[in-house]
């Protein structure tokens, strides 16, 4: 087998609901540039997904400030996100 897939099929390499839960974060608060919600609502829900309950909490509150299309979205790409990785 080679290196590259080893590094591939170990589980410490696939994000986790932790790692999504910092995402969600950064996105929210525009660390990384503008503050993104949509993106946040997609990151929070990929954590919530894997029984984050600190980014059910998030994604929650977010949601009352965003529009309906906005949290559709989200769960839109939140769904592609699933669907390719």
């Amino acid at each position: 087998m080679s290196a590259n897939v080893r590094k591939i099929s170990t589980p410490h390499h696939v994000p986790g609901p932790r790692n999504f839960l910092q995402l969600g974060i950064a996105c929210s608060t525009g660390a990384r540039g503008a503050p993104d919600m949509v993106a946040a609502h997609k990151w929070f829900n990929l954590a919530a997904m894997q029984g984050n309950s600190e980014a059910a909490l998030l994604r929650r509150e977010i949601a009352a400030e965003m529009s309906a299309s906005e949290i559709a979205a989200a769960q839109r790409a939140a769904r592609d996100w699933v669907t390719l990785h």
